[in-house]
């Protein structure tokens, strides 16, 4: 195997592998097995899209717009406070799942969800965008996209252990206390981010 390949996974893997508010919605829907499958698809395919564009210069035109880094960390912000919230309140109010028979959303909320957790967040465009696309151009013509490669393919082992591996902590979250507890991680998480990027 090429060893751009290799470190594009390793660097890639680094970088995505945290609590984050993405992650954390992916886990979530995991536990409740619902529409895991597309929401992995898209955040994998999410990762290279970006990917892509930081390997094809586009970090470079990221770094250098302030108004729009400024317009997505405070609509970022805003959509993180908000839903976290709403995990706070489900902490709050305590209700039981039933994982096999989760009550369940639309497949274009889960999705809109995840759309909003993927590209109103600005620390994914200096991460993916401008760091991975930085590293990767110091490979050469040809290495840049295999680099580019072992990144995307670590995005799409991480997020479909994260999807699909979540059912193996299920027996877990049989008790309202667990998954109050998950929420109330939820909430903490989405609103340290939120303050994070209102602080810059």
């Amino acid at each position: 195997m090429s060893t751009d390949l290799w470190r594009g996974f390793a660097t890639g893997l680094a970088l995505i592998v945290a609590i984050g508010s993405q992650n954390a919605f992916v886990l979530r829907c995991g536990l409740r097995r619902e529409h895991v499958l597309p929401l992995v698809a898209f955040c994998a395919l999410s990762d290279a899209v970006l990917i892509a564009a930081g390997i094809g210069g586009a970090g470079v035109l990221i770094q250098g717009n302030t108004t729009l880094m400024t317009l997505t960390r405070y609509g970022g912000a805003l959509f993180l406070a908000v839903y976290g919230a709403l995990a706070a309140q489900r902490a709050w109010q305590g209700s039981h799942m039933q994982l096999e028979q989760a009550s369940g959303i639309p497949l274009s909320t889960a999705l809109a969800a995840c759309f909003g957790f993927t590209f109103l967040n600005p620390h994914v465009y200096l991460d993916t965008v401008v760091l991975l696309g930085s590293i990767a151009n110091q490979r050469g013509e040809s290495g840049r996209w295999i680099f580019g490669a072992g990144a995307g393919l670590a995005s799409v082992v991480w997020f479909a252990a994260l999807g699909f591996g979540a059912r193996f902590l299920a027996p877990l979250f049989q008790t309202t206390t667990a998954w109050r507890l998950l929420d109330g991680l939820i909430a903490l998480t989405m609103g340290l981010l939120a303050f994070s990027l209102l602080r810059g």
